[in-house]
């Protein structure tokens, strides 16, 4: 949280929405470019209010982290009905190398603007937003969301690009040893417009909150629903069942689907086809989602969590975006 005085957060405030008029380009996840599938077993239709939560969230502070050596900013608001993101993209923890070997994008500011629902709808829908690199929610330091790549490869596996977005299977940043997307510890890396994003759990940013094995609120999704890192309760809906690592429901495919580039040539993990969800499998439905109660929220509510395996970071969202 800062210790900003009510003057100069106003000034901040006017800052970063100068920052948006003049550029013109603030990443907003409202947007249209979505596709939604039918879960026919993804349960009844619910909501949860997470009005008060957060809403006040702010941080303003230097980072001197030699790739970053610049300002971190993000301020959360909530008005009757939505809560508000002003922010400029600069994370607020340690960075790898930027530019490096294999990522030759520098990190730097971004005019930040998004808005989502304080009341949430879940849905029995899988709605995946805005292609391979549309951004499923922030963090709360005003880092996005953005766990799929532009990276493909053609059938044959002999033309593959790390940006082109042009061949048929899809290449994973995390998960596999076939591409390096110069990602640092923190499952992070640089896109060309200087945009630092998250593939991963955002360990750094996690550490700082210093909640240990507490179920840990670290972002919000582009539903307005509340996303959580790796840790949860046995029992999701009794917070006296104990802590655990939460598992995804997703597994490697027992063999390649017809066409995939020939696993001599790249291991199976290289590319998003190679998983399949499995219900029940681990803890969490198909976009790494469950109902249960949350130091937040001990009620319940839908929730995301960002997991140590596949998918990582949701894919898709269950509310309406």
């Amino acid at each position: 949280m800062s210790n900003e005085t009510p003057q100069s957060r106003l000034i901040s405030t006017l800052v970063i929405f100068a920052l948006l008029s003049a550029c013109g380009s603030g990443s907003n996840i409202n947007s249209d470019d979505s596709t939604t599938t039918t879960t026919p077993d993804a349960g009844s239709t619910s909501s949860g209010s997470t009005s008060g939560v957060e809403c006040m969230y702010s941080y303003s502070a230097f980072n001197s982290s030699p790739s970053v050596n610049t300002t971190s900013t993000a301020d959360w608001f909530c008005d009757a009905s939505n809560r508000s993101l002003s922010a400029n993209g600069i994370p607020d923890h340690d960075v790898g190398t930027f530019p490096n070997a294999n990522n030759p994008n520098a990190i730097s500011q971004q005019a930040v603007s998004a808005s989502f629902t304080l009341e949430p709808v879940l849905t029995s829908t899988a709605t995946t937003l805005g292609g391979p690199r549309g951004a499923l929610g922030y963090v709360l330091n005003g880092v996005k969301i953005d766990p799929a790549t532009a990276g493909t490869c053609n059938d044959a596996g002999g033309s593959c690009s790390l940006a082109g977005n042009v061949g048929s299977w899809n290449i994973e940043a995390l998960g596999q040893n076939s591409f390096n997307f110069g990602d640092d510890a923190n499952h992070a890396h640089v896109q060309p417009g200087g945009s630092y994003h998250y593939h991963g759990i955002p360990e750094g940013f996690v550490d700082s909150l210093n909640k240990g094995t507490e179920p840990t609120l670290i972002a919000w999704a582009a539903d307005g629903f509340p996303i959580y890192a790796r840790y949860g309760y046995l029992d999701a809906m009794d917070a006296s069942s104990g802590i655990v690592v939460v598992q995804s429901s997703y597994q490697i495919k027992s063999s390649p689907d017809a066409g995939r580039p020939d696993i001599s040539l790249f291991a199976m993990s290289t590319f998003t086809q190679d998983y399949e969800y499995v219900a029940g499998l681990g803890d969490l439905d198909e976009c790494n989602g469950r109902t249960g109660v949350t130091p937040e929220f001990p009620e319940g509510i839908y929730h995301y969590y960002a997991t140590d395996g596949f998918p990582f970071l949701q894919r898709c969202v269950k509310g309406t975006p």
